[in-house]
């Protein structure tokens, strides 16, 4: 059994494959102080619920777009699974070209995306992560990875909109029935809301017409399925992108070998 770990900048998820099916998910906050000890505790308490002994996990891979919190997580694999995990960096093994003019920047979680993405849906193809950022990342027909767009994220901008103007409050996100609002909080839903299906809608308009080809496209991300709700240009959500990009990575690439206490003075 593979243990998956995605660590993003608001959330990191654990999962466990058995190479047949996802055996769990879990969720924890990011937080960059939380030591291996801490994850270790809290891990496998939730591995023995869901009936997954720790000594049948057999590799494990990382991916993370939070330097700062790979440390602690390098040191749980080795710790508590006595394994040296595969960590997802743009040097590996990806079975495609990546088309950029520097690729050691481009996030991981990017990278995983288009090849789970490519994998599951063929090409070409837009994926779209509502993440702390909205990304948009698109790859060509061979699975070549091509290049993408940057956006703030859903909760970014919520959050901005109430920092700034002292009079809106800080809201939550849903789906309103009428763009136009008769009074301030359905006003800023709408706009939230309708301006980010706006957004999707006009990027992939774009990026197409710059691409030369109508795309596949696919959404992952927390907020991917309510975004879809109000857009026929997302044709798939898929929230296990991610984990599944993990998993086609370390199947791609050989398990590095663990040598004790190698990690002391990283």
């Amino acid at each position: 059994m593979k243990l998956v770990i995605d660590a993003g900048n608001t959330n990191i998820v654990f999962a466990v494959h058995d190479g047949a099916r996802w055996r769990g998910t879990w969720r924890i906050a990011t937080d960059a102080q939380r030591t291996s000890d801490e994850y270790g505790v809290w891990l496998t308490v939730l591995l023995d619920r869901a009936g997954i002994a720790a000594g049948g996990i057999d590799g494990a891979v990382i991916g993370t777009v939070v330097p700062a919190a790979l440390y602690h997580l390098r040191r749980l694999c080795r710790d508590w699974f006595s394994l040296e995990p595969l960590i997802a960096r743009a040097e590996l093994d990806w079975g495609f070209a990546i088309e950029m003019d520097n690729p050691a920047e481009i996030g991981a979680d990017r990278l995983l995306n288009a090849l789970a993405a490519h994998h599951g849906y063929g090409g070409p193809l837009i994926v779209i992560d509502f993440g702390t950022a909205t990304t948009f990342d698109v790859v060509n027909g061979n699975g070549a990875y091509v290049g993408g767009v940057i956006a703030p994220g859903i909760n970014l901008s919520v959050e901005a909109l109430h920092q700034a103007a002292a009079r809106l409050p800080r809201i939550g996100i849903g789906r309103p029935q009428l763009v136009i609002g008769k009074s301030t909080i359905p006003a800023m839903r709408s706009g939230i809301y309708w301006g980010y299906v706006g957004l999707v809608e006009g990027l992939i308009a774009r990026i197409e017409a710059d691409f030369g080809a109508p795309m596949k496209t696919i959404a992952t991300g927390g907020l991917a399925p309510l975004i879809a709700e109000g857009t026929s240009r997302i044709e798939h959500t898929d929230p296990d992108l991610t984990l599944e990009g993990l998993r086609l990575l370390a199947l791609r690439n050989p398990a590095p070998v663990l040598r004790p206490r190698e990690a002391e003075h990283e």
